[in-house]
């Protein structure tokens, strides 16, 4: 679909009467990370994963890539779809938790519900794990890009060789596609949400899902959110990293299935 001039890659399963989901993916992913949860929620909602402008099969402009940026972007992409209507649940993981935030912020008119998976802006500073990404992103080699997407799993062998050759292609092929990454990693690191703002989200109904041992944004930042969106509920994922819904994707799927209904 053609948003604001720029081709967006999307995925999209359900009836569209029906209140809908959005998935909003993180740094680097795109919305094929989400396997089958948005298509096995569809039995009775209206679920779409996009791939954000500047990653996956997205078209990935010479532009910055801010938070605000996102947000707007977001904004046009379910004002194209018509699902702004107030029906809408966004799904936001990592840098898609940071951006979906900020919509429940700015825009609360838009949002029905609220879920954040390992969401980032609450750093400070990039962690280390954060740091190396970044590395392997712009060198792109594939023992690094290995190594920190062993360090993102709770286990070493749910990394399987074809989600690294994916990333490097991607980020080899596309043109813009190394510049957004840079781009998005430098403005999410260096920018917070703010607990005070963070704190505007109570009153809309929130799920904050954690791996327990995710190396790349601290456990403790689960806490954060939890204490700020007092009312909302913590979900922490045993055994899992920073992408608890692909390595206990069918754990994951039982709990937001039962948070949206």
């Amino acid at each position: 679909m053609n948003v604001n001039g720029y081709n967006i890659r999307y995925k999209e399963f359900g009836k569209r009467e029906n209140k809908h989901i959005l998935f909003i993916h993180g740094l680097g992913s795109s919305s094929d990370r989400w396997m089958d949860i948005p298509e096995a929620l569809s039995r009775y909602h209206h679920a779409i994963a996009l791939d954000l402008l500047g990653f996956g099969g997205s078209d990935a402009p010479q532009i910055e890539y801010t938070i605000n940026r996102f947000r707007e972007f977001i904004l046009e992409f379910m004002r194209a779809l018509a699902i702004d209507d107030g029906k809408s649940t966004l799904i936001g993981h990592s840098l898609g938790g940071y951006i979906a935030a900020e919509i429940a912020i700015q825009n609360r008119n838009c949002v029905n519900r609220l879920v954040l998976i390992d969401s980032s802006g609450m750093l400070k500073k990039p962690t280390p794990l954060l740091e190396e990404y970044l590395d392997a992103a712009t060198s792109a080699s594939h023992d690094k890009v290995k190594r920190v997407f062993e360090q993102l799993a709770a286990q070493k062998w749910r990394v399987l060789p074809i989600l690294v050759d994916l990333f490097i292609d991607r980020l080899n092929r596309v043109p813009g596609a190394k510049h957004a990454f840079e781009s998005a990693y430098g403005n999410s690191t260096s920018t917070q949400i703010g607990l005070d703002r963070v704190r505007q989200i109570k009153g809309l109904p929130t799920l904050i899902i954690w791996g327990r041992n995710d190396n790349l944004i601290p456990f403790e930042h689960s806490r954060l959110f939890k204490e700020a969106i007092q009312d909302a509920n913590l979900e922490i994922i045993e055994d899992a990293g920073h992408t608890p819904f692909a390595e206990k994707p069918a754990i994951v799927c039982e709990i937001l299935r039962e948070f949206l209904t």
